[in-house]
């Protein structure tokens, strides 16, 4: 099966997961020709990524493993949540803090 231009741009939407950089590619690249798949990703990707840098500086401070473990797992499954989303070709909003980070970041990709 060939890919086509779409199937190629639907692929950003996962790669957006996969790490900040990831994210900041997706962006970039899906700039000329807007697909709402990617940018719908890309939101909901660089909520998750900021929001768990900024909590990770406080949640490390309380230096109990069992705090800082709650806390991957919590946004491993976030992430797990959105890459699924993107592979299947959905825009399903990450649970919790997805209608939130579609609101703050509604700018990307309009």
């Amino acid at each position: 099966m060939q890919n086509t231009s779409n199937d190629n741009k639907d692929s950003l939407a996962i790669v957006a997961y996969i790490t900040l950089i990831g994210t900041l590619i997706a962006f970039f690249m899906n700039r000329e020709e807007r697909n709402p798949l990617v940018s719908f990703h890309v939101r909901q990707a660089l909520g998750l990524w900021l929001l768990q840098m900024i909590l990770g500086y406080f949640i490390g401070a309380f230096d109990s493993w069992m705090i800082s473990t709650s806390f991957w797992i919590f946004f491993i499954v976030l992430f797990i949540y959105g890459i699924l989303g993107a592979v299947g070709k959905k825009m399903n909003e990450v649970p919790i803090l997805g209608p939130f980070f579609q609101k703050l970041f509604a700018s990307i990709g309009q």
